[in-house]
């Protein structure tokens, strides 16, 4: 009960602050949902991507592992999305938007602090976060906004576009200067910096202004299987998927805890980008962040026990 209320204050209380003041701007002023999603695409993240990759220490074979791992779980995760989707007669864009919710999940701002608390800061398990959360990244943005661009403009012109987001190239550069020990200079280094430091606020102000337009009148059939997927699901896919491989210790539990966070913050920033569904996507968003409370809680108390 006492980590439940830490959790609470620590973490979900400060990212329903941010919504709450995104969607109080938004009533007041109307704000343009498109020109957020673009500052947050064309700036925020590649700028985020960037500083992370190029400050995370990477052991290559943690990573090979850490790979393997997240492969196997986001293959596994999407063929029960789309099984689900087909049953449940979840067609075109919205069963791309339904998948991505699952798929995609809130390794940074959320996974992040709920990591520094249960591991009280220990380097090891933060540096699973870490490539977590960069992983996600990488997927999120390439396969996230290629399975959305594809819906309307075919695959090769959507494969095309992404070439055009300056996402990919910021993760590039993030690895190769990384990998070579190249050093950034410091009047680009510095508002890359703050640049990085300012994605979680702004995706967190874009997601209130997108909930303040939400019409809770339908669909929530199809939000609440996505719940059940990322919150229930996920985690005991983790599980099976950790006995499989035999991970043990503090490394299977930070991988089992970031396996349980709610749906990510950019798949509603990206699903606004590109019109589809984004009422949907905000919705998943907060009724995963918000039920994670709990959820989240319980994971952390089985990861405990079993590993």
């Amino acid at each position: 009960m006492f980590e439940l209320f830490i959790i609470l204050k620590d973490i979900i209380l400060p990212v329903f602050i941010l919504m709450g003041i995104g969607f109080i701007l938004h009533k007041k002023f109307t704000l343009n949902l498109s020109t957020l999603a673009k500052v947050n695409i064309y700036l925020f993240v590649p700028g985020f991507i960037f500083v992370k990759l190029y400050q995370t220490q990477i052991s290559w074979q943690l990573f090979g592992n850490i790979a393997l791992f997240f492969i196997a779980f986001i293959a596994i995760l999407f063929v029960i999305a789309t099984i689900i989707a087909k049953f449940s007669k979840i067609e075109g864009g919205k069963k791309t938007a339904f998948t991505n919710s699952v798929m995609f999940y809130n390794s940074g701002n959320y996974g992040v602090p709920v990591n520094d608390l249960v591991f009280k800061s220990d380097p090891f398990a933060m540096s699973v976060q870490v490539l977590i959360l960069t992983m996600q990244n990488i997927f999120l943005f390439s396969y996230g906004i290629f399975s959305l661009q594809s819906i309307r403009k075919g695959k090769l012109k959507a494969l095309l576009g992404y070439f055009k987001m300056p996402v990919m190239y910021a993760m590039i550069a993030g690895i190769v200067f990384n990998a070579l020990n190249v050093t950034v200079p410091s009047f680009l280094f510095v508002p890359a910096t703050y640049i990085a430091d300012g994605l979680v606020a702004m995706a967190l102000i874009t997601l209130g202004a997108q909930v303040a337009e939400l019409k809770f009148k339908s669909g929530l059939l199809t939000v609440y299987l996505s719940l059940t997927l990322r919150l229930i699901v996920g985690p005991i896919v983790a599980i099976g998927i950790i006995y499989l491989f035999r991970i043990e210790g503090t490394f299977a539990q930070a991988l089992l805890i970031s396996s349980a966070m709610p749906t990510s913050v950019n798949s509603a920033v990206i699903a606004q980008e590109y019109n589809n569904h984004p009422h949907f996507a905000a919705q998943v968003v907060m009724f995963s962040t918000l039920v994670s409370a709990l959820t989240v809680t319980v994971v952390i108390y089985v990861a405990r026990i079993l590993f």
